[in-house]
């Protein structure tokens, strides 16, 4: 009898062990590795967590810049299973970093808004580009500026205030366009110009839009930012303005096209979940959310425009360096830049 009641309890013992184990594997968890502006809504992270039995571990990382030096500086000993948040101007060095691994499911076979180079997927994409106070313009009679020339004009650079490229992901973009369109030395002599006009250098985006733009108080009616921002703005307002309060400038030579993208990261040991997880991101409601919550356009062909974005019209051109000259030189322009533009 005793000995019946021990192969009872073993038994149960050994199924409850089997479930433990099998919930254990439904719950792996997938390590995600972002910039701290990644925003999905909680829903859709839990569908998904329900959807491919995992359990999300999202670390934020800083800027994207910041976010890649940690996944090339842990690639021995890999902290992510899947990335989001490397763009085009960081892509060159991920790239020649070998942290990155291919994918070939769906996501990779589709021909996105905007590309990246593979292993990268594009997920959504924005334009760096200067914002105006419309109430500031509107009220001193000061015309815009029509030209990078023209802002070059002390009337014009004592008006803007820019993020420092060496702390800033904005401010890097808005450099790498003035060096697209003017070429090195060009570029260079006007922000020497800007400089010499009084432009006003922010650490970040933070500090530049919501201290030194007029719009929240500050002294600067221009400001280096996003061209969602005013349909931003719109959309956060309490008073429900009819339209927002500011709009953006997109002078030739100072817009930037930045594309963020999703890859697999070399030596992840969540495969198959970080796989979904790609699929997930190009996913028609993360396509239709990311747009109000990270305020970027969605990458995916097709997917429908969220209303307030139509007070965020695409700007009609972009500039950029070569792709290899981004690769070779971008430390050397920052360099450069600090010692033109704050030394």
């Amino acid at each position: 009898m005793k000995h019946g009641i021990f192969s009872f309890l073993a038994a149960a013992a050994a199924s409850l062990l089997a479930v433990g184990s099998a919930h254990s594997a439904e719950m792996a968890e997938l390590r995600v590795l972002t910039h701290s502006s990644f925003a999905v809504p909680k829903p859709l992270l839990a569908q998904f967590e329900k959807e491919a039995g995992v359990k999300l571990s999202i670390a934020k990382a800083g800027d994207a810049g910041e976010m890649l030096n940690k996944l090339i500086l842990t690639r021995a000993n890999p902290i992510a299973d899947v990335v989001f948040g490397i763009d085009n101007a960081l892509a060159p060095k991920a790239l020649a970093a070998h942290v990155l691994d291919g994918y070939s499911g769906p996501a990779a076979t589709a021909n996105p808004k905007a590309p990246l180079s593979a292993p990268l997927l594009a997920v959504d994409y924005g334009y760096v580009t200067l914002n105006y106070d419309k109430a500031w313009f509107a009220k001193s009679g000061t015309p815009l500026p029509k030209s990078l020339e023209e802002l070059a004009q002390p009337a014009f650079a004592k008006l803007l205030v820019v993020e420092n490229p060496a702390t800033s992901s904005p401010g890097n973009a808005f450099l790498l366009a003035t060096l697209g369109a003017l070429g090195e030395e060009k570029a260079f002599e006007w922000w020497a110009r800007m400089r010499a006009g009084g432009m006003k250098v922010a650490k970040g985006w933070t500090e530049a839009y919501y201290t030194d733009f007029s719009r929240n108080g500050g002294k600067y009616p221009l400001v280096v930012s996003y061209a969602t921002s005013p349909a931003a703005e719109l959309f956060y307002a309490k008073d429900k303005p009819s339209e927002p309060p500011t709009a953006s400038l997109s002078l030739p030579g100072a817009v930037f096209r930045q594309v963020e993208g999703v890859a697999l990261v070399k030596g992840g040991t969540q495969r198959a979940a970080a796989e979904k997880f790609i699929e997930f991101l190009r996913s028609p409601a993360v396509q239709q959310q990311l747009q109000t919550e990270m305020w970027m356009y969605p990458a995916v062909s097709g997917t429908a425009r969220a209303e307030v974005m139509k007070f965020a019209p695409e700007p009609a051109s972009f500039d950029a360096p070569a792709e290899q000259d981004l690769a070779a030189k971008d430390v050397q322009w920052v360099a450069r830049w600090t010692k033109v533009v704050l030394k």
